[in-house]
């Protein structure tokens, strides 16, 4: 299953960029990064077997291993992409939520969109850890 992640703003290099690029390499699973302009510029198409998650405040705040399930789940079921859509600072609009799969949060606080970008891509590597029964992760 492609791990996709399609965010809105350039990373550019920095910080945050080192860290997305630190984690999606550990990744055994087949991974892509998309990024838009912050207003405009055209998605990729969804294909079918495509899950679409939203990183959004209003989603559900889950813990990693129950994360790691939904993946192993969608994986299970022949999903053949996880599509995890990062928005401007503005996040997304009610209509954009109706078309989701699922709306993820990491928390109620707020995030810059960079450092989300970088969270992502660790929980995604410790998911993938975890479906792999990698002894790294710990959950307390």
């Amino acid at each position: 299953m492609l791990l996709h992640i399609v965010a809105r703003g350039r990373i550019g290099r920095g910080p945050e960029a080192d860290l997305v690029e630190r984690y999606l390499g550990r990744i055994a699973w087949p991974t892509r990064v998309t990024e838009l302009p912050d207003r405009g510029g055209k998605e990729p198409l969804r294909a079918p077997a495509t899950t679409l998650i939203l990183l959004d405040e209003k989603g559900a705040s889950l813990g990693s291993t129950a994360f790691a399930e939904r993946l192993g789940r969608w994986r299970d079921d022949g999903v053949r992409e996880a599509r995890f859509m990062i928005g401007a600072a503005d996040g997304f609009d009610d209509a954009a939520r109706a078309q989701a799969d699922m709306l993820l949060s990491f928390g109620a606080m707020t995030w810059p969109h960079m450092l989300a970008r970088a969270m992502l891509a660790e929980q995604l590597w410790r998911a993938t850890s975890i479906l792999a029964g990698h002894p790294y992760h710990r959950e307390g």
